[in-house]
């Protein structure tokens, strides 16, 4: 019972490793379909370890009329044409 678990968990390995990145659905895919050939699970071992992460998305509410600073990010009173951090116009 050890043994098939083990040998579950190593077909699927690509998969566990790739579960939180953009190319999860190719990669279990190609895992699934062809992992029990040595050449597909490499291939897939390969691309999930190369594949980028899901870069998380921040959501920031600012203040009503305010603008950032395109270079520094500093933020600027509504009326300013100068950033107060960095000197750099502010658009």
């Amino acid at each position: 019972m050890t043994l098939m678990l083990f040998a579950i968990v190593m077909y699927f390995l690509p998969a566990i490793i790739a579960h939180n990145k953009r190319d999860f659905a190719g990669i279990f895919l190609l895992n699934f379909f062809l992992g029990w050939t040595v050449v597909g699970w490499i291939i897939a071992l390969v691309w999930a370890l190369a594949a980028d992460t899901r870069a998380p998305v921040l959501i920031v509410s600012g203040p009503a009329g305010g603008r950032f600073c395109c270079q520094c990010g500093a933020l600027a009173h509504p009326s300013a044409r100068f950033c107060g951090v960095c000197g750099r116009p502010v658009w």
